[in-house]
């Protein structure tokens, strides 16, 4: 098996050398070189051609998303970005970026460790087989309009590795007519708070981290916080909201998307979309299934579009994709299908 060639891109010596030492560990992985700032680490991809790059968002000399802004054109590569918490992160998804994780704040080595070991090594493993032709994408927004105007209906989005441009890229089509959109992005604590901030300043319908108890509203996104709680649909007096609860990690994920669709299911039967878009593995797959099978219309990211063709793979072949799409045709596809209800 080829071994997985990593280049690491961090200024503090001591957090490079414990990169090096924990993510060569794993057979599958092979850092081939080092860098202190994006100078070294741009002559070290031309000789090394790395299939990964791990990159600290905050490098001396120029900044390490204003190096990706210059090198994707030129020279795209996969990319997991290491930041504190802020939400420049998303510049770095939007500049190219595969995936990030949060650096950790320790106080031992040993936590230092474990974060590399379980969280970082999965990311550079997953980021190794995304396409980073699909990263980036550029598409005005389209012109949808509802015809109906039904409080019962909702729609439903999941997604994983890819997923912050994804559904940007469908939300961002979106009018204030659209009816009430739960959302599940597997995405560390903290960040999604910044990231429903961020699709709310962008968009043209309300964004914001959902809190339990909030209503499903038209013209409303609800985002599933990072953590270690789940989020559902549920449905008392006629009115949608969401609950969320702590519970134990599902598909390896908390908030799981199976566990938001399966709620859907549940609560909305036939007046639902689910839409599943790029990601590793199978979250949301057995949940599409159960809408579809509620009588939801259900949609799926092609593998075309996808940076990783995982969750909306799984959930195609399972039978529960009922229309799949190319990322830009997904919201025009939803509101026809709306208009069909």
């Amino acid at each position: 098996m080829r071994q997985i060639r990593v280049l690491v891109v961090d200024d503090s010596l001591v957090f490079r050398e414990l990169l090096v030492q924990n993510l060569s560990k794993d057979p599958a992985i092979k850092v081939v070189a080092t860098a202190r700032d994006p100078f070294e680490a741009r002559d070290a991809i031309l000789a090394h051609h790395p299939d990964v790059m791990t990159l600290d968002a905050e490098l001396p000399r120029m900044s390490g998303i204003e190096f990706l802004r210059r090198l994707m054109p030129q020279y795209p590569i996969r990319v997991v970005v290491i930041s504190a918490m802020s939400d420049k992160v998303f510049d770095a998804l939007n500049a190219g970026a595969v995936d990030f994780v949060a650096k950790p704040v320790v106080s031992s080595r040993k936590q230092l460790v474990d974060f590399i070991r379980n969280e970082l090594l999965a990311k550079v493993k997953i980021a190794s087989t995304a396409k980073i032709s699909n990263i980036k994408r550029a598409v005005p927004a389209g012109e949808h309009h509802l015809k109906v105007n039904d409080r019962n209906l909702v729609v439903a989005i999941g997604a994983s590795t890819g997923g912050t441009e994804a559904i940007f890229s469908v939300v961002k089509d979106f009018g204030p007519d659209v009816p009430g959109v739960v959302i599940v992005q597997h995405m560390p604590p903290g960040f999604t708070e910044m990231y429903a901030n961020r699709l709310d300043n962008q968009c043209r319908v309300r964004v914001k981290e959902a809190k339990n108890g909030d209503r499903v509203l038209p013209g409303q996104v609800l985002i599933a916080p990072g953590g270690d709680s789940h989020m559902r649909l549920i449905k008392g007096n006629g009115v949608y909201q969401v609950e969320i609860k702590p519970g134990p990690k599902v598909n390896g994920h908390c908030p799981s998307v199976d566990v938001l669709f399966d709620s859907v299911a549940k609560a909305a039967g036939n007046r639902a979309v689910g839409i599943i878009l790029t990601g590793m593995g199978g979250d949301g797959a057995k949940g599409l299934l159960a809408m579809r099978e509620a009588g939801a219309e259900t949609i799926g990211q092609d593998e075309s579009t996808c940076v990783v063709y995982g969750m909306p793979k799984v959930a195609y072949d399972l039978g529960a994709v009922r229309y799949q799409e190319k990322l830009q045709g997904i919201a025009g596809r939803m509101y026809a299908v709306l208009n069909k209800m």
